[in-house]
């Protein structure tokens, strides 16, 4: 096994109820004794330990919240509890409760059977917390449990039986709400889970069998039939079919799939029978990826909830002192009555506590994760969710991202007597030798018109940033730019001719001039097209409020300035190289956030030092995947205005929770002022406050495109 270092497993946490028992938890693991470090991730209930540890040993680290720990390998149902199992304490609490209540209408609350009746249900319903509470006092650990703790067993203490058993209904409740929210933001990933079948049908030799996709081999044969979905990622090797790749790249329009061309794990096969070559184990999988860096993403610390955290740190102990004082100073030196300074002291404890603020952030960064990547954005960590929320100007790659990237050939004008489909030919056969993006346009163009590609190719040179020449048949030829024929100085480079080059360079394209030393022979007129949504995603981008969208490409001026002008970008940076890319970037970043959009091939570097990273076409590129903060999963630019939609309203959200859990406090602290802050109204604050807070976090669940 090598060394206990490198001895990391992951397990799957059921039962987390908050962040703070997260922490802890995280601290009980790291104490065990073979564990050298451990890391939990709260927003997709994992924890991953280095070095050695039983399930056993962690259930126990575990114990105080009754967690169940499974290795991350294992599958396992989670097995719904009956409602009263899950809920019978609470519910028998608050019957006793409202029975000590009635009891109280007729004996009066100082009775010895009212108090006997409340004190049952503060009993039955906090006991896991009093327990949980008075163990952290004796750490002197102060969390939610201990000031419940000292709250409720203080109004206990000074005959107030009905309030204390209030807050433990209360506290119980909140509770079980905390939990079903925070199970639904983490649906998300749940459901991205289930998307991939577990097994698939596999033929093996003569005969085929379904088998456990941990048992697929890379290179096995998958038969997948209409209706089913694929189970792993891989080549299609016979059939053609379409498939619905909405799981994994968001775009509901139906791909169609022949021979030669990659699927993926989760995606659903509509009508043909297709056979697919496995190319990557489970665990390799696009869909298990996205799983993997999606689960990831939301245990990364937003920069937003590092700052609660710090807050949390201080905030609990100074409100354990602030409490403290006031039920003590005001009857030692003022001459206050115990009993009701002691309770206005309670009061505080419980609504200084800080669960509505520790949650408010995580719950919305989570659901915005796991929405986005419902929708085919992923987004690697909460960080760049905020900067994408923040951004005032975007920049483009221009190829293979606002445009298909796949070049064409739009006009062949030809002079002189030859004969078109001969120059063609020509010009192709020279072109096969040449490594330039252009000449597979020309090649395509050629095999479209069925031209004869046979003549053969002598003293084939390449001139640097020129073109290229070669002989045909005897002929010496040049394919080059129209630079290269002004320096050949053939004879007819009229005024004509350079006005059409100039008209063809106005519209966006690419010109290329065939002939020989004397004569220019034709003009090959290549173009970029330009995605039908580019447009589109401008438009929507400045109704957004991105104030600057700039073009970076390595095309000449004049086709940048066409595509841009077409597209309505602000403004476009041309003739650059890739490490010019990289200046570009530093010089917007003067101006406020920006981000970078690139196919993420040869945009790395701008995409490592834009704010923001944004790669497009993550389903087919591992490249992209890992150097993006943000990975459009589908070929499509229309994914963007929706992230930044999504962006923005999760930062108004997360603003919005920190600063209403901040108002609940400061006006519940007021109240304490004349005495109007019951014990039931503090939590009744505090738990309404959680409640809210969690309930706007959701509301990330809606945003749609």
């Amino acid at each position: 096994m090598g060394s206990n270092a490198e001895q990391k497993k992951v397990y799957r946490v059921q039962g987390f109820t908050c962040t703070n028992c997260a922490a802890i938890f995280e601290k009980n693991v790291k104490n065990l004794p073979g564990v050298q470090e451990a890391q939990v991730n709260f927003g997709a209930s994992k924890v991953t330990v280095f070095g050695e540890a039983t399930v056993e040993e962690l259930e126990k680290a575990g114990a105080f919240e009754n967690l169940k720990i499974i290795p991350e390998s294992e599958r396992v149902e989670e097995k719904k509890e009956p409602f009263w199992k899950a809920h019978g304490k609470v519910v028998l609490s608050a019957v006793l409760l409202l029975f000590g209540y009635l009891l109280g209408q007729q004996f009066g609350e100082e009775h010895v059977l009212t108090a006997v009746v409340y004190a049952a249900s503060i009993l039955i319903g906090g006991y896991e917390l009093f327990i949980k509470g008075i163990k952290n006092l004796f750490r002197l650990q102060f969390d939610m449990n201990t000031l419940m703790t000292v709250a409720i067993l203080g109004a206990a203490a000074i005959g107030e039986w009905g309030e204390g058993a209030t807050v433990v209904i209360l506290f119980a409740i909140s509770e079980v709400l905390e939990r079903y929210s925070m199970e639904k933001a983490r649906q998300s990933i749940r459901s991205l889970m289930d998307i991939a079948p577990k097994e698939a049908l596999i033929r093996r030799g003569s005969e085929e069998l379904m088998v456990h996709v941990d048992d697929i081999q890379v290179g096995d044969i998958m038969i997948v039939k209409p209706g089913q979905k694929l189970a792993m990622d891989g080549v299609v090797i016979k059939g053609t079919s379409t498939i619905n790749q909405a799981a994994i790249t968001g775009e509901s329009v139906p791909v169609t799939k022949t021979v030669g061309d990659e699927v993926f794990a989760g995606t659903l096969n509509e009508e043909g029978l297709l056979e697919v070559k496995v190319t990557k184990r489970v665990e390799d999988t696009t869909i298990s990826k996205i799983i993997h860096l999606v689960e990831e993403a939301q245990a990364e610390r937003a920069p937003s909830q590092a700052f609660v955290d710090r807050f949390a740190k201080y905030y609990t102990p100074a409100i354990m002192i602030l409490a403290l004082g006031i039920a003590v100073v005001p009857p030692l030196l003022l001459g206050g009555g115990w009993g009701e300074w002691i309770y206005r002291g309670l009061a505080l404890l419980v609504v200084g506590c800080p669960c509505a603020l520790v949650i408010s952030t995580p719950v919305s960064i989570v659901t915005a994760i796991g929405n986005a990547a419902k929708n085919g954005v992923l987004i690697k960590a909460g960080i760049h969710l905020e900067e994408a929320g923040r951004l005032s100007a975007i920049a483009f790659d221009k190829t293979g991202t606002l445009t298909k990237g796949v070049p064409v050939v739009t006009d062949f004008i030809t002079y002189g007597g030859q004969e078109k489909n001969e120059l063609l030919a020509i010009a192709a056969v020279i072109e096969k030798g040449s490594q330039h993006p252009l000449a597979s346009a020309i090649i395509r163009k050629a095999e479209n018109e069925n031209v004869d590609l046979s003549s053969e190719v002598e003293e084939f040179r390449s001139i640097t940033g020129k073109g290229v020449k070669a002989k045909v048949k005897g002929e010496l030829y040049y394919i080059g730019s129209p630079n290269l024929f002004s320096e050949l100085n053939t004879s007819n480079l009229t005024e004509k001719i350079k006005a059409e080059i100039e008209g063809l360079q106005k519209q966006g394209k690419t010109v290329m001039v065939l002939g020989t030393e004397n004569e220019i022979l034709a003009l090959i007129a290549v173009a970029d097209e330009v995605r039908e949504s580019s447009k589109n995603v401008i438009q929507k981008l400045r109704e957004l409020g991105i104030t600057k969208t700039v073009m970076l490409t390595g095309d000449n001026r004049a086709t940048g300035e066409a595509i841009g002008k077409r597209i309505g970008i602000h403004e476009v940076k041309a003739e650059l190289m890739p490490e010019h890319k990289l200046e570009a970037i530093k010089q917007l970043k003067a101006h406020g956030k920006v981000a970078m959009v690139g196919d993420g091939v040869n945009d790395a570097p701008a995409l490592a030092t834009a704010d923001v990273g944004i790669a497009m076409g993550g389903a087919g590129t591992d490249t992209a995947l890992e150097t993006a903060d943000i990975a459009l999963m589908a070929d499509d630019l229309t994914k963007l205005p929706f992230t930044i939609n999504l962006s923005r309203k999760t930062l108004s959200i997360i603003k919005q929770n920190i600063a209403f859990s901040l108002l609940i406090k400061l006006v519940a602290l007021l109240l304490i002022v004349p005495g109007w802050l019951t014990l039931w109204l503090a939590i009744f604050a505090d738990m309404g406050a959680t409640l809210i807070v969690t309930l706007n976090g959701l509301r990330l669940l809606r945003v749609k495109e």
